[in-house]
């Protein structure tokens, strides 16, 4: 769950970062939060992001003609 952060600008910062969020198509939360994840060493990354490539399936267990598992693997695995 998300917390709640009341911050104080520069009523000309705030102007110009609530102008570069919206030409940017994200709201101005997600923009402090991206920012901030930046300052603290974090990537944002989502799970799938962050896990991909790293696992490694024999081809002799892919099932055969089973455009799910393929659709899964290249999404994924790829």
């Amino acid at each position: 769950m998300k917390g709640r952060l009341t911050i104080s600008l520069d009523p000309e910062v705030l102007a110009a970062a609530r102008e570069y969020a919206r030409s940017h198509g994200v709201s101005l939360s997600s923009l402090v939060e991206q920012v901030l994840r930046e300052a603290v060493g974090e990537t944002g990354l989502t799970f799938a992001e962050k896990w991909r490539g790293r696992f490694k399936l024999d081809p002799e267990d892919y099932p055969k003609d089973d455009p799910r598992f393929d659709y899964l693997v290249s999404k994924y695995l790829r």
